[in-house]
């Protein structure tokens, strides 16, 4: 009876957690049938309100040049769901035929410490696919990674990708800090491992060689 209503407590358990753990992967379905007003949808939660409102008002720069900029933050996506794939499914979705604008969207996804850009097609002769490769995975992706810098990451994307749509050289990709290894007189590991063994081999041969010499003396008197 006992062993009946633990497995049936346990089965109740699993059907509670199902959709909870489902619900937290995303699809372009989760989001809103329009482009929402506000610039930035922050559903990972990884931008303060001031980060958001600093970020947003980078993005509404973007409007001089007759582009609708925006930013979407992410935590998991579905299965199979590709980061620069759930861009071009918003952009599809948030299109709106009867503006002249291009489109633009700067991805962040948390969980894989991962960033994406992608624009409509009508961008593709200003903005190249290579440029935008590169501020994803690279511009935005290293301050991430180093250190979670959701808010460096954005603004460094956005001022990268604005800079050539303004007709300015790409600044390119962020600049990584080479370490140099400082000489030491102090020897190493390695080096003190291999210095005492050379030092017992020399003192096995001495010893070797005159240890017999030494018994053959004295038995020889």
């Amino acid at each position: 009876m006992f062993r009946s209503s633990l497995l049936a407590a346990l089965a109740a358990l699993l059907l509670l957690l199902a959709p909870c753990g489902s619900a937290m992967a995303l699809s372009v379905v989760d989001f809103p049938s329009t482009a929402p007003e506000d610039r930035v949808t922050d559903t990972a939660g990884v931008l303060s309100r001031a980060a958001s409102s600093e970020v947003a008002r980078e993005l509404e720069s973007f409007q001089a040049e007759r582009v609708d900029a925006r930013l979407v933050t992410v935590n998991q996506l579905d299965y199979g769901l590709a980061l620069p794939e759930l861009g071009r499914q918003l952009l599809a979705r948030w299109r709106d035929p009867a503006a002249a604008a291009g489109q633009l969207l700067f991805l962040l996804d948390s969980q894989t410490n991962s960033a994406a850009v992608v624009s409509s097609e009508d961008l593709s002769t200003q903005l190249s696919p290579a440029l935008l490769r590169s501020t994803g995975r690279s511009t935005m992706a290293v301050p991430i990674r180093d250190g979670a810098r959701y808010r460096q990451a954005s603004l460094d994307g956005i001022s990268r990708v604005l800079t050539v749509l303004q007709g300015g050289e790409d600044p390119g990709e962020p600049v990584m800090a080479t370490v140099v290894a400082v000489q030491s007189n102090i020897p190493s590991r390695e080096e003190t491992e291999a210095s005492s063994a050379f030092t017992w081999v020399v003192v096995l041969l001495v010893v070797g060689t005159i240890v017999p010499m030494l018994t053959w003396w004295v038995f020889s008197r």
